[in-house]
């Protein structure tokens, strides 16, 4: 509250202010709440004609405008307000557009099929994007019998190192997820090692599949389960350290909520109540201030706004696994 502008957004940008209005409303906070209230209002504003929501106030590299248009979706989806109706559909047939498929004269064997990426900035799609389109459309009541997933499932594939289901050179076959279809993996510069899996990855992956309707018995999603028991951490993100560490947080959360199981057995046999290790975990780093925020600063993890979203959100996930 103390860090909403008096424009109702946060920062001026649009995925911190919609972050924010999550936080808010899972967090416990009616959405008739002025802070709520405002907030939603910032985001209705940035809406284009074409349905993006997005500000290139700060320069076309940070107007990033199928990210901030996936979580803007959210946030006003979750206000319940029904003026934001037409907004949000805008929203969802904009995300759909955005998929890397024939619309834009791609063809399923290029490795870039199906995926979603940031919408400016970078011509490539990534996992990291997708699943937040793929969560957007599904928590706004998106048709789930839709194209936008049958063609997901071909890029989720194709970022999973599964020799069943890739059908990429690179892949290797320990069942964890790598940021996008190339091969390309933000934990090489750590393992030393090519298209290595890691852990806020390997969450993103098993809840985009879950959203594009495969079974959670599906041997795709078991081998990236199996994955996820002999890494399990709450102290880490698996093979990136302190890299991105809310961001894992945040993901673990979601997809553990997502998955139903409120027991996480690890490789030798140990059992974790996920949800009570990871609140006790987000607690014991909250600051006086209320905030949280990474002393290390990749992916913007010094920003006290974004970081404090993804741990109110995490808490609210980890009351469903409770």
């Amino acid at each position: 509250r103390g860090t909403q502008q008096p424009d109702g957004s946060w920062q001026r940008y649009p995925g911190i202010t919609a972050l924010a209005v999550l936080a808010l409303v899972r967090g416990g906070v009616p959405p008739s709440d002025p802070a709520v209230v405002r907030g939603a209002a910032a985001l209705a504003r940035w809406s284009k004609p074409n349905g993006a929501i997005y500000t290139d106030e700060f320069g076309p590299a940070q107007a990033l405008p199928n990210y901030n248009t996936a979580l803007a979706m959210r946030a006003l989806h979750a206000t319940g307000d029904p003026r934001y109706r037409d907004v949000v559909r805008n929203a969802q047939r904009y995300l759909e557009r955005s998929q890397f498929d024939e619309g834009e004269g791609i063809s399923r064997s290029d490795p870039r099929y199906g995926g979603i990426g940031y919408g400016s900035r970078e011509d490539n799609p990534d996992l990291s994007n997708l699943q937040h389109a793929l969560e957007a459309l599904r928590e706004t009541g998106h048709p789930a019998d839709a194209e936008v997933f049958t063609k997901a499932i071909v890029f989720l594939q194709r970022c999973q190192n599964r020799e069943g289901s890739n059908d990429q050179p690179w892949r290797g076959n320990d069942g964890g997820f790598v940021y996008a279809s190339s091969g390309e993996s933000k934990a090489d510069e750590y393992t030393r090692r090519p298209h290595s899996s890691y852990g806020s990855m390997t969450y993103a992956g098993i809840k985009s599949y879950l959203y594009c309707n495969v079974s959670k018995s599906d041997p795709r999603v078991q081998a990236a389960l199996r994955w996820i028991r002999q890494h399990y951490t709450v102290k880490e993100n698996p093979f990136m350290g302190t890299d991105g560490l809310y961001y894992y947080y945040h993901t673990m959360a979601k997809t553990l909520a997502v998955v139903g199981d409120r027991v996480v057995v690890d490789a030798r046999g140990r059992r974790h109540r996920w949800a009570i290790e990871l609140s006790d975990e987000l607690i014991r780093r909250q600051g006086r201030d209320g905030a949280w925020v990474n002393s290390n600063r990749r992916w913007r993890e010094d920003d006290k706004d974004l970081v404090t979203c993804y741990a109110v959100l995490a808490l609210a996930y980890c009351e469903q696994g409770l």
